[in-house]
């Protein structure tokens, strides 16, 4: 990992050299915010509907976007290019840049900071695909603009911790009783074979896989419905599942201890992940 290579303001470097000023307003203020793109076989899955996120997301803080579509790809590919046809997962990191410590945006002009680097993409195992996962609920704590790809993410994280403490996957929150997504994941019940989520709204971050599951329902005649749920409906659900970049699809068969449906990962989450391999297999012929 630390000799891994990244990019950082122009220059592409070993990890363990990169640095930031300490005046960077990411570090003093987590003013900034992210992009996560998943690779397979060297190819950047859903890459225009992530760039248009990041590019949202940039837009929502006044960030100035310092690329354009094809200059972000080169640069990815930069990163990615020692790492050939191993999967890979993309961090794209842009804070405001390096200023004088003021809460409000500096006056002049300033850089942006521009950070990338890769990972590989380790996704849940097929033992864990066929047993399902566990969750617990929580509050929903966070701040009201869920749908910013904020890197100021501490909501995320104690939520995450939350879970981590307790043994099992994820932390699925609740607002004022409705459902919203957990620590880091789109939340999806199904009830009667028909797939719901919460709508898209600034109480969730829209997950690239939120768009690609509709047009998977859409292109398998599988009903979905995006409104409000309540947290009765989660524990009543038939199947619970999860998406985000990391878990592509994953079915939940336990919360607060207690089983989801009849235990097992159910039809629902079987065909769309079954879809989502094809979906996959589609980019890289």
């Amino acid at each position: 990992m630390q000799d891994s290579i990244v990019y950082l303001n122009g220059v592409m470097t070993p990890l363990s050299d990169a640095r930031i000023p300490v005046l960077d307003r990411g570090f003093i203020f987590g003013d900034g915010v992210y992009e996560v793109i998943p690779m397979y076989s060297g190819k950047a899955f859903r890459a225009k509907h992530h760039m248009a996120r990041l590019f949202r997301s940039l837009a929502a803080i006044d960030i100035p976007n310092p690329h354009k579509v094809e200059e972000w790809m080169a640069l990815i590919n930069q990163v990615v290019a020692p790492y050939g046809q191993d999967d890979q997962m993309v961090y794209i990191h842009v804070t405001r840049g390096v200023a004088k410590r003021a809460h409000a945006f500096p006056k002049d002009v300033i850089t942006p900071t521009v950070f990338i680097m890769t990972n590989p993409l380790v996704l849940p195992s097929d033992a864990v695909r066929a047993k399902g996962v566990s969750c617990i609920t929580m509050e929903d704590q966070r701040w009201l603009h869920c749908e910013i790809k904020s890197i100021s993410l501490l909501g995320n994280v104690l939520a995450a911790q939350n879970a981590a403490e307790h043994g099992v996957m994820e932390a699925i929150q609740f607002r004022d009783g409705f459902l919203t997504e957990a620590s880091s994941s789109n939340v999806w019940i199904v009830k009667n074979n028909v797939l719901m989520a919460p709508p898209k709204n600034n109480l969730i971050l829209e997950g690239i896989r939120y768009g690609l599951i509709e047009e998977l329902c859409a292109a398998h005649d599988l009903q979905f419905v995006a409104r409000q749920i309540s947290r009765a409906e989660v524990v009543e659900a038939d199947e619970v599942l999860l998406s985000s970049a990391t878990k592509e699809i994953l079915p939940v068969t336990v919360i607060d201890g207690k089983t989801v449906g009849n235990g097992q990962p159910g039809p629902i989450y079987k065909a769309l992940y079954q879809a989502y391999q094809g979906a996959k297999a589609a980019l890289c012929d």
